[in-house]
């Protein structure tokens, strides 16, 4: 595609490419020595975040280097912003000021004080001395202002903002509600930046451990060329379809969001071969950017990666890696189909015509497609048996196993080089061909061969992250240094020698990609930080609770709705990473403390979901929305307009958080095989039924009324539940005195609900707050409740409650109780589990009521002379 080539809004190849180096990458290209220098140093990063995820690290790396590893993370990535992003629109392009020099080289060097002065550090338990306060001062203002350049204003000022609550907390001017009793510079300096409490905290450490590697996995693929090789594959299958750019730029949005991790990269990405086709077949230019603002959004919910919050997710709500994608899956993927139907919806309302002349059923496409889905995932799945065979007859296991990747990878590279390689499409040319599937899919199979890598490592052998990341890399190694000399090869041509610079040149570009890609992560990470040590150190956590307790009245509904608007507010003009960090940090406790005043216990996964939803629905929502502005960059439409439509089409990601948690089989929470199966093809009817609902059409144009009758349908599909409590009460009261008998008389594994009121050890007003108590064991009620660590006691006010033994999960949820006031802490009311007809039976009449909508409408059709 030539560079000055128009008819995106105006912009030139070279002024999109801009756009996204200047915010995922860096605008600063220098040339010459230092443009060597600079690429150096990102390789240099790139190969030792891999060594650092190697099975060899603890070999080849001296221990301080690793215990230090945070510091060196963010050293690189200090000093890489100051030397690829400019400071100012109008400063050079071309050089670096020797200004920018001197912050790289500071900020770099105040980043590892950490390590240089380790000993010291550890000799003082992390308190900062009348030396160390003023470096690590330095450090956060360099921090910042690498911050603003990397990533926006936004960041930047909200970490200042918290800052200053932690130096001004205590004024007399600022209201009693959120004052605190304040801290010395001396202490805020330790917290923040000498101890693991705050920059250099949990975030930082998972985009060191697990974060680099998966960036760097996904800018080698892209590399390779596998981004183009998904972009044609979805426009072979869906292409040909009413609608098909539009629904072919979901499901490549979908592939490339897995490897991108930026929503930004991803509209610009395949959006300036979407967007103009879309515009061909009838979109609006508004209509156009937003499906690829939402499809590439939703990139950024879809495991493995999840724009890096999927790790985050691992140390912040203490389950394994497995189990979040688990948990992410369903949504995100009833989600995108949600997507697909929006477009194909929108093209049938408006006729639009089909590209190119080709006749393909959508019903076979569809199966294709399931097909090989499915296929994919048996072949994860069954090739545990092989390798466990292979480990246990064979000595030399690993060495043989890479032997047959590399079999394979030969082979597939031999049936791609049978066929030419694939270039990429002009959407502007005056006759658009699509591609054929049957024709190009060889081409491109053996880029699933380091996703298969990645997958396996990550779901069947349940490797860490970080490990499964660094085998797939280095996969990915292999390709991009012998694809090109191998198919030249296979091919019988001579020029190996020029080819194989080629590869050399693609493999150093990945790294050089792979680390420039990682700054705003790096920074953005490191920034929340002082966020996350904030909350921490001031309890502003409780603050946020109380705010959005008073603004909500009480209301669970409301709460939520306040909490979903506040991570809204939270993650404009942030990052997916940091946005994660931000909302999880203020919201999530909220909702944990809120909901279970009001009887609400929900897994601490799916409030981190909740809230993880709804801070990336900032990327699309105006004024803040950058995703929609890149795409109106591309499409030359109204960036407002786009970011609403983006927002309307985006729906029912607004709406599965509040489903998901009131339902969390939605999650596949507790399920099993065959309920999860049942689970998602509920799930699946449910969301196209709500999304036939909100676009007024279905098989035909809506009545009102249908649309109203589609919406309660897909309600009572997501949450049967509400249904089944009003015929059946899921719980039976029972009397406090009786607390200790019912535990007792429950079956295992049953679980009690009990509301617990008592003074708030701060404030000392009355609050009240639910416990599971689970029955564990075979022994009687009094027994269960010592193995809880619950100690109960009779009181004037009925039956008081003792503190909670140290260590029992009850101490922490009780701790914010004061035992020792005046007034007791009681239990007010204890909830056994009733019996219950299963909530499944509310499928059958939702069910009924739709076939009943699809008779009316498939009557008007034919009255109407509509094609049934």
């Amino acid at each position: 595609m030539a560079d000055d080539r128009t008819g995106r809004g105006g912009l030139s190849e070279a002024d999109l490419q801009e756009l996204v180096s200047s915010t995922d990458a860096g605008a600063r290209s220098p040339k010459g020595a230092v443009g060597y220098f600079l690429a150096v140093v990102a390789v240099v990063w790139s190969l030792f975040q891999v060594l650092l995820a190697s099975p060899l690290a603890n070999y080849v790396l001296p221990g301080d280097i690793i215990n230090n590893s945070r510091q060196i993370h963010l050293a690189f990535a200090i000093f890489l912003a100051f030397m690829a992003y400019p400071a100012l629109r109008s400063s050079p392009r071309g050089y670096i000021p020797i200004q920018d020099w001197i912050m790289a080289v500071a900020g770099a060097f105040i980043a590892l004080y950490g390590y240089f002065f380790y000993e010291k550090i550890v000799q003082s338990g992390g308190l900062a001395d009348d030396t160390d306060k003023w470096f690590a001062l330095a450090g956060l203002l360099l921090l910042f202002e690498g911050a603003r350049r990397a990533l926006g204003p936004a960041m930047a000022i909200i970490a200042t903002i918290f800052l200053a609550y932690v130096f001004f907390g205590a004024s007399d001017w600022v209201p009693d509600v959120i004052r605190w009793k304040g801290a010395s510079l001396q202490k805020a300096m330790s917290h923040m930046w000498t101890t693991s409490e705050g920059v250099f905290g949990i975030a930082l450490g998972v985009s060191t451990k697990f974060v680099f590697l998966f960036v760097l996995f996904g800018a080698m693929l892209d590399k390779a060329g596998a981004g183009n090789y998904f972009i044609k594959m979805a426009f072979g299958a869906l292409g040909h379809l009413k609608g098909g750019p539009a629904k072919a730029a979901v499901v490549g949005s979908a592939a490339t969001g897995l490897i991108s991790g930026s929503s930004i990269a991803n509209v610009v990405t395949t959006g300036t071969f979407t967007i103009p086709l879309m515009k061909r077949v009838g979109f609006t230019s508004e209509k156009a950017g937003a499906v690829e603002v939402a499809s590439s959004v939703n990139g950024q919910i879809m495991p493995p990666v999840m724009g890096a919050a999927a790790f985050l997710m691992v140390e912040y709500v203490g389950i394994s890696y497995v189990e979040v994608i688990t948990h992410a899956f369903l949504p995100a993927a009833i989600s995108y189909i949600a997507l697909v139907y929006i477009v194909h919806l929108e093209a049938v309302k408006q006729n639009m015509p089909t590209l190119g002349d080709r006749v393909v059923s959508m019903g076979r496409t569809i199966g294709g497609m399931a097909a090989f889905f499915v296929g994919f995932a048996g072949l994860c799945y069954g090739l545990q048996y092989p390798v466990g065979w292979i480990t246990s007859a064979l000595p030399s296991s690993g060495l043989i196993l890479s032997g047959l990747v590399f079999l394979a990878y030969l082979a597939l590279l031999w049936l791609a080089s049978k066929g030419p390689d694939l270039e990429p499409d002009d959407p502007n040319a005056e006759e658009v061909k699509l591609p054929v599937v049957g024709e190009i899919y060889k081409s491109g199979l053996y880029y699933l061969l380091p996703i298969l890598v990645l997958v396996y490592f990550l779901m069947i052998e349940q490797k860490s992250p970080g490990l499964s990341a660094f085998w797939a890399a280095i996969l990915l190694f292999v390709i991009l240094l012998t694809q090109r000399p191998i198919k030249a090869i296979f091919r019988g041509q001579s020029d190996l020698a020029n080819t194989f610079v080629l590869g050399v040149g693609d493999f150093v570009e990945g790294l050089i990609a792979g680390a420039r890609n990682m700054i705003g992560i790096g920074l953005a990470t490191a920034t929340a930080g002082v966020i996350v040590g904030t909350v921490t150190l001031t309890g502003v956590g409780q603050v946020m609770a109380g705010l959005v307790e008073f603004l909500s009245g009480g209301n669970l509904i409301l709460m939520l709705v306040m909490v979903g608007l506040l991570s809204l507010i939270l993650g404009m003009g942030l990052p997916t990473t940091a946005n994660y960090i931000v909302v999880s940090s203020l919201m999530a406790g909220v909702v944990v403390e809120l909901g279970a005043q009001s009887g609400l216990i929900v897994p601490l996964i799916a409030v981190h979901l909740f809230v993880f939803y709804f801070g990336i629905m900032a990327d699309v929502t105006p004024p803040v929305g950058l995703a929609s502005f890149a795409a109106a960059a591309v499409s030359g439409g109204d960036a407002i307009r786009t970011g609403f439509t983006a927002f309307f089409y985006s729906l029912r990601t607004v709406v599965l958080p509040f489903f998901f948690i009131f339902n969390t089989d939605l999650l596949l929470i507790d399920v099993s095989w065959m309920q999860g199966i049942l689970v998602a093809v509920i799930a699946t009817i449910a969301i196209l039924v709500f999304t036939a609902g909100t676009m007024g059409h279905f098989l035909i144009r809506n009545r009102m009324y249908e649309s109203a009758a589609l919406i309660l349908v897909a309600f009572a599909l997501f949450r049967p539940d509400y249904f089944m409590d009003r015929i059946q009460p899921p719980f039976e009261m029972v009397e406090p005195a009786r607390f200790e008998a019912a535990l007792g008389a429950a079956d295992p594994g049953e679980e009690l609900r009990v509301v617990v009121s008592g003074p708030d050890f701060l404030t000392g007003e009355i609050k009240e707050t639910t416990l599971v108590v689970t029955a564990e064991g075979e022994g009687d009620g009094a027994a269960r409740l010592a193995d809880a660590g619950l100690m109960l006691m009779e009181s004037d006010q009925g039956v008081a409650m003792d503190e909670p033994m140290f260590g029992t999960p009850y101490s922490d949820v009780m701790q914010g109780f004061d035992f020792y006031a005046d007034t007791p802490v009681t239990i007010e009311s204890v909830k056994a589990p009733a019996d219950q007809m299963a909530k499944e039976i509310v499928f059958i009449p939702a069910l009924v009521l739709l076939g009943l909508i699809v008779l009316l409408q498939r009557g008007r059709m034919r009255k109407e002379g509509v094609p049934v």
